[in-house]
């Protein structure tokens, strides 16, 4: 079975309960299990990590390398600035898809640029917390090629 290590960034923890005009009702811990139905339908087996701190985000993306398959990713906010995630993104040499809730192509300009996208297969954003489920769907078949 592959492993998918899913990394929510910051403030994703708070989904339901922020801007939920903009990234929803549904809570964090809905989303998750949502996540973990269609990846044990899709025959992944997914483990989801959250973290507000940039340096955790990376030792997990780094203790990604030799344990799983892929990495899906929500940056949150570090999508546009953290040159430090995108480093260890590069590094660990897996298919990675970035995801985000809301089309951050539609939003304020700062967030219209993601310095970690280039060093990722393919980016999904705007299709509400269902991006999560799109993104498995695209692992596995990255996986499955």
């Amino acid at each position: 079975m592959k492993k998918i290590c899913l990394i929510h960034g910051p403030n994703i923890n708070f989904t339901g309960i922020r801007e939920k005009g903009v990234y929803g009702s549904l809570s964090y811990d809905e989303i998750n299990d949502r996540i973990l139905e269609k990846s044990a339908e899709l025959g992944l087996e997914t483990e989801i990590f959250q973290s507000n701190h940039e340096g955790a985000i990376i030792d997990r993306i780094q203790s990604c390398l030799g344990m799983f398959d892929a990495i899906i990713i929500n940056p949150g906010a570090y999508t546009h600035y953290s040159y430090a995630i995108r480093d260890a993104l590069a590094s660990v040499d897996l298919p990675v898809v970035e995801i985000h809730m809301s089309n951050i192509h539609k939003r304020e300009e700062f967030r219209h640029t993601s310095v970690t996208v280039p060093v990722c297969t393919g980016q999904i954003c705007g299709f509400g917390w269902k991006g999560y489920l799109l993104a498995l769907e695209a692992v596995k078949n990255i996986l499955d090629d």
